[in-house]
């Protein structure tokens, strides 16, 4: 015997978003339509993309040009979208 399950409203389970993004090539799904950059790595890192948080974000335009994703800006996304997230310089 098993009891319904019951979401508060507003937290329903089937409207939650899944959108599906490539990080350095591999798949990365979030469970949000918008996410910082920050956020963004660390689902890349969830998903085994073997980057670190300190790692420099840019998302892939379609013209094929890299944009700067600082940890602190949200931006939307949608499926297909296409980040690399590579080491920072060091200047040394």
């Amino acid at each position: 015997m098993t009891e319904p399950v019951t979401t508060p409203i507003g937290a329903a389970a089937d409207h939650k978003p899944l959108v599906q993004v490539l990080v350095n090539g591999q798949k990365v799904v979030l469970h949000q339509s918008e996410a910082t950059g920050e956020q963004i790595k660390a689902a890349a890192i969830a998903a085994g993309v073997p980057i670190q948080p300190d790692f420099v974000l840019s998302e892939v335009l379609p013209s094929g040009k890299q944009k700067m994703v600082p940890d602190d800006r949200k931006i939307h996304l949608k499926d297909g979208d296409e980040f690399w997230a590579i080491p920072g310089d060091d200047n040394s």
